[in-house]
């Protein structure tokens, strides 16, 4: 079940402290994204889009959603400890509020020319709308099941790379991401972009496992990138948008 975020104008799909599984813009709002053309560092990343929305005439609880990279993947503390430094602006915008966060979030890492630090890639939020098509962002989510124990006990196929491994990781992910659409409301046809990180070859599953379930209807952007926790091999996010900007 979705839960909604009136001050934002879109609904999320509840998931742990530092991001939901995904977001839905309510009737009346669309999500519209936006990307820089170059990776902005975290902090200059925030004052940059807390301009950008305000200027727009939306509040800070519009933002829904973000894209982020980072230099190299971190280890289950790190990763914990860098979520706890992200939340607090959320919580200075009045989007995080007791442990529940309902900002979607896709966090990779370049293989090739990685940023310096933590930086964002894209972000998105919500703008009112009379009769809009459903939009939404679904979070980026890697091969590991949700909640509890380390990311090694929960990794599907740890320390697997071979074909058939990294097909059962991407059968794991496609599943998540559909489920993650049906608390929403929405499914594949509805999507309007896909996005998929790895660095290992995803041909050998792409036309039974990705094409066929229907993840490809607007093709798939592939990203040379490594998911954010040591020991994850695959990541996919998707989402739906009708206007999408790219800024310095």
């Amino acid at each position: 079940m979705s839960t909604s975020f009136l001050p934002g104008g879109f609904r999320f799909v509840p998931g742990m402290f530092q991001y939901s599984g995904g977001a839905a813009a309510e009737p009346g709002f669309a999500i519209e994204r936006v990307r820089f053309h170059r990776p902005v560092p975290l902090d200059e990343g925030f004052k940059r889009i807390e301009a950008y929305i305000t200027a727009a005439g939306r509040p800070m609880t519009a933002f829904c959603a973000c894209e982020l990279r980072s230099p190299a993947p971190f280890t289950d503390q790190g990763f914990i400890d860098f979520n706890r430094q992200y939340v607090g602006t959320l919580e200075r915008w009045g989007l995080f509020k007791d442990e529940v966060n309902p900002v979607a979030r896709s966090n990779v890492c370049p293989e090739i020319d990685p940023p310096a630090g933590p930086s964002f890639h894209a972000f998105s939020f919500t703008r009112p709308a009379d009769n809009a098509p459903p939009t939404f962002v679904i979070a980026g989510s890697g091969e590991a099941q949700e909640g509890g124990a380390s990311y090694k006990e929960r990794i599907v196929r740890y320390g697997e790379t071979s074909p058939d491994a990294m097909a059962a990781k991407a059968r794991h992910v496609h599943v998540e991401m559909e489920r993650r659409m049906n608390v929403l409301g929405v499914s594949w046809p509805d999507c309007t972009a896909t996005q998929i990180y790895t660095v290992h070859d995803i041909h050998p599953f792409l036309g039974e496992d990705i094409v066929r379930r229907g993840a490809a209807r607007a093709g798939v952007t592939w990203h040379l990138c490594r998911p954010p926790v040591i020991g994850l091999e695959y990541e996919m996010d998707c989402r739906g948008v009708r206007a999408e900007h790219v800024i310095d």
